[in-house]
């Protein structure tokens, strides 16, 4: 484990004390409940993205481009 410094709302830690003797759990556990979430959300993100890349590519190959036909390239 790294060490890193964080500054902390001084209310937050009141709070956080008032709930649990475990101040620096809580803190420790908090960035990891926010980790996953986020990567799961990145990951369905970047498999909707290629789903669509993959079904224009297909209906490309097999419709080509309305703007072919003016293309002078």
């Amino acid at each position: 484990m790294r060490p890193a410094n964080q500054a902390l709302n001084e209310d937050m830690v009141v709070q956080v004390r008032g709930l649990t003797d475990k101040l620096s759990g809580v803190v420790e556990s908090l960035p990891a409940d926010h980790v996953e979430p986020e990567r799961r959300q990145r990951l369905a993100k970047s498999a909707t993205v290629a789903a669509t890349v993959s079904l224009w590519n297909a209906f490309n190959a097999r419709h080509r481009s309305f703007a072919d036909e003016y293309s002078s390239l």
